[in-house]
């Protein structure tokens, strides 16, 4: 029988996840060397050829892919193995980190711990702000135990390191100069600000969102300024320099800025709860996830 390593089989799914021997290092805070050599070991203890130059880098074999399979199937159990036994040590109390993007923690993560103090005070969520990519990274490095993002930019339901769980519809309003001749028009569209000049940012997943939403509603957005804070976005709209796309979490009172409702082609971004595939057991994972569902709601009013 092949001698199966969990240390190894960890090291070679971080280079499948992070391509090369350099990043894979950087990953795990190992020198390349050190990883080349488990890697070597491994492909001994199980009498298979794991890698294949490919130029200056290395590609994994049909072997590897093979083991990668039930590799996969291992960690999860061994999540669930965590999980339970956490569960049976910890009883109500023990720590869970979180990873979110920024506006996900004061509207759904501050809400969901404020409730958790009240039910589970012994109950420690640790949270961490984080991107869309970044949390997903920290998710599958064991940095956090769950990851709050945008639906566009979670991992495929075919992953077999992650299972997710959707949370929230979360409207996108839009945001006009208070004097806007638009800004108390009656039963606004999206269509009607087709000839806007239009502040979102660069690239990333805002402008992604902000993008796919005006086309959807049969337009190109003209940009006429880039920005990725809401503070600098909404200043910009307050000085009447463009309009702008705000999701319902995100927006806040402001003078000088008219926040409207999209009734007729409303668009929306889907926001999604990821955890490690077979985590989703664990005691403290759970009643986060209850919380953060407690908490969200699909029609968010406006502020």
């Amino acid at each position: 029988m092949a001698d199966w390593d969990i240390k190894k089989l960890r090291i070679l799914r971080t280079l499948h996840e992070r391509g090369t021997v350099t990043a894979t290092a950087e990953a795990l805070r190992m020198t390349p060397s050190a990883v080349s050599q488990q890697l070597t070991n491994l492909a001994k203890q199980l009498g298979v050829t794991l890698l294949e130059a490919d130029g200056r880098r290395v590609r994994l074999t049909d072997a590897a892919h093979l083991v990668l399979r039930h590799a996969d199937a291992v960690f999860a159990q061994l999540e669930r193995a965590d999980a339970e036994l956490g569960g049976y040590l910890r009883g109500e109390a023990g720590e869970v980190r979180v990873g979110a993007f920024s506006t996900a923690v004061p509207a759904l993560v501050v809400p969901a711990v404020l409730r958790l103090r009240r039910s589970h005070p012994a109950l420690d969520v640790r949270v961490r702000e984080a991107e869309a990519a970044e949390a997903y990274e920290l998710l599958s490095a064991g940095d956090v135990d769950l990851a709050l993002s945008l639906a566009a930019h979670a991992p495929s339901a075919r992953d077999p390191r992650f299972t997710v769980v959707p949370l929230l519809a979360d409207p996108l309003d839009v945001a006009l100069p208070a004097d806007h001749p638009l800004a108390s028009a009656p039963d606004l569209r999206l269509s009607d600000l087709a000839g806007e000049a239009w502040i979102y940012g660069g690239s990333g997943p805002w402008s992604e969102i902000t993008v796919a939403a005006c086309e959807a509603a049969g337009f190109v957005p003209a940009q006429a300024h880039s920005a990725a804070g809401w503070t600098a976005i909404l200043s910009m709209v307050q000085a009447g320099m463009g309009v702008a796309l705000v999701p319902r979490l995100a927006a806040a009172r402001r003078e000088g800025v008219a926040m409207r409702e999209l009734f007729a082609d409303r668009p929306y971004r889907h926001v999604v709860a990821a955890v490690r595939r077979g985590g989703e057991g664990g005691l403290g994972v759970g009643r986060v996830l209850s919380a953060l569902r407690a908490v969200s709601s699909p029609t968010l009013p406006l502020p």
